[in-house]
């Protein structure tokens, strides 16, 4: 795990006041739709906070990488799915602070379908390994009724069109 101030001096940010520290972290997540139109969530517990927040799989893009290279990589690392990538449908932008660090992520979602209801998080970062304590295959009406935080809020709205094969262009908003 990495102390807060070593995070800081990677980012940049060490020696500047918590309002400065905050820097963009540009993120590529993926909506992952197996065959029976459930999506794919992760659940994430934050025990200081006491929040529950499931959300779809994802990551930061690495130096060098395209958004599309990170989603393909992240769908790879943290579900063990191998499938073709579909469009870019929505951005979403917010802050998140974790150990201590501000991050304002830049985020676009990709649209996968998964051949089947397989999952593997072998790939999982020792991070991700510790903070993600499961996931759950889960239909629209589920995710609407779903009684933790769900990310993007919008997240039952905004599916049904992109089941039906709907895609924006250019991509929308997918708001916090």
């Amino acid at each position: 795990m990495v102390d807060e101030s070593s995070s800081a001096r990677e980012s940049g940010t060490a020696g500047t006041s918590p309002a400065e520290a905050i820097h963009d972290r540009p993120t590529a997540r993926i909506v992952l739709i197996a065959p029976d139109d459930r999506v794919l969530l992760f659940h994430w517990f934050e025990p200081s906070e006491g929040i529950h927040v499931w959300f779809t799989p994802g990551g930061g893009v690495q130096p060098g990488e395209t958004y599309e290279d990170a989603a393909r990589r992240e769908l790879r690392e943290e579900t063990g799915v191998e499938a073709e990538l579909g469009p870019w449908i929505w951005t979403r932008e917010h802050l998140l602070t974790l150990r201590g660090v501000t991050e304002r992520l830049l985020e676009r979602f990709f649209v996968v379908h998964a051949p089947s209801n397989a999952v593997d998080t072998s790939g999982f970062d020792e991070f991700e390994a510790s903070a993600i304590s499961g996931h759950r295959w889960l239909s629209v009406r589920e995710i609407a009724a779903w009684p933790d935080l769900v990310a993007p809020r919008r997240l039952a709205d905004l599916l049904p069109p992109i089941l039906r094969g709907e895609y924006p262009d250019p991509p929308i908003d997918a708001g916090v």
